[in-house]
């Protein structure tokens, strides 16, 4: 059951990492600090390389701690499917976050569906092969019939909590996107 318990909170946390890119109205370091960059021939993610900070609800300010980053950032942000267009001051790169279309708006929220479907295909996958373990076991005569019976509903409870957690963090970022 540990084990089940343990792969259902990687895949929620994943799930989470995932939805965390999408744009919503209000800017959030969230959505850059994935974003690999190119420095120095090796593939790092921006918040390797910087400090990321939402002063205002509309803008993301990030502040590299090598300068000679800058370039590499602003070029890997503008390659990013975000579409945002990063304004370089002296030290830091400022991305100001427009506001999104109705249109756009709509996009992110099938986005958002195919993530969270994503993430209960992987909870039926894990709970296949649980189940598959236990009546393997059961088979094996290491457990007994009710015992077989027992692990199943408490694997189903442990499934369910997972279902209604991935199932709220949906329908809140939903709410989150459509926000105007």
């Amino acid at each position: 059951m540990n084990e089940l318990k343990q792969q259902l909170e990687k895949i929620f946390a994943h799930f989470r990492e995932e939805i965390a890119s999408l744009r919503t109205g209000r800017a959030s370091p969230a959505l850059v600090e994935n974003i690999e960059v190119d420095y120095y021939g090796a593939k790092t993610p921006l918040k390797a390389l910087a400090s990321i900070a939402s002063p205002e609800p509309r803008q993301i300010i990030i502040q590299p701690w090598d300068k000679g980053a800058i370039q590499s950032i602003e070029k890997a942000i503008q390659g990013s499917s975000l579409g945002l267009n990063p304004v370089t001051d002296r030290d830091s790169i400022r991305l100001q976050i427009p506001p999104l279309t109705e249109e756009r708006r709509k996009e992110l929220v099938k986005v958002l569906g195919r993530n969270l479907e994503d993430a209960r295909i992987s909870v039926r996958k894990e709970r296949e092969e649980i189940l598959r373990d236990i009546d393997r076991k059961e088979k094996a005569k290491e457990i007994s019939e009710d015992q077989k019976f027992r692990e199943k509903a408490e694997a189903q409870k442990v499934i369910d909590e997972v279902n209604k957690k991935i199932e709220e963090t949906s329908v809140q970022k939903e709410k989150d996107i459509m926000t105007v």
